[in-house]
């Protein structure tokens, strides 16, 4: 017989229902979700580069996947999240904003 792993446990009682609906309740926190289309740019002076919400960092920073498929950490103060306008245009949000803004919950969404 071989021995089996042991069993993880969860921090937070509600993490095994936000996997199980493919939500993590990291990114949640902040407003954003996996697969989110977002732009960065790390100086003023550079054009904005475009992006995929991957997770949350350990140190609090957003996980993003760049065009060029790499896995870049980025402090929330230098992303934009894309949206759509009250009319259907894009609008790009920024993250800090949209972590602030209290939204009422998805209820009927499963």
């Amino acid at each position: 017989m071989t021995p089996r792993a042991p069993r993880r446990r969860c921090s937070d009682p509600g993490e095994p229902l936000a996997e199980a609906l493919g939500r993590d309740p990291h990114l949640a926190m902040i407003g954003v979700a996996r697969g989110d289309r977002v732009r960065f740019r790390r100086r003023d002076s550079e054009r904005w580069k475009d992006g995929v919400v991957v997770r949350r960092e350990t140190d609090g920073s957003l996980g993003v996947r760049d065009q060029k498929g790499a896995l870049r950490a980025l402090p929330l103060h230098l992303v934009e999240v894309r949206d759509r306008g009250p009319r259907g245009g894009v609008v790009w949000e920024p993250l800090p904003e949209r972590a602030a803004r209290t939204e009422q919950l998805d209820l009927f969404e499963p």
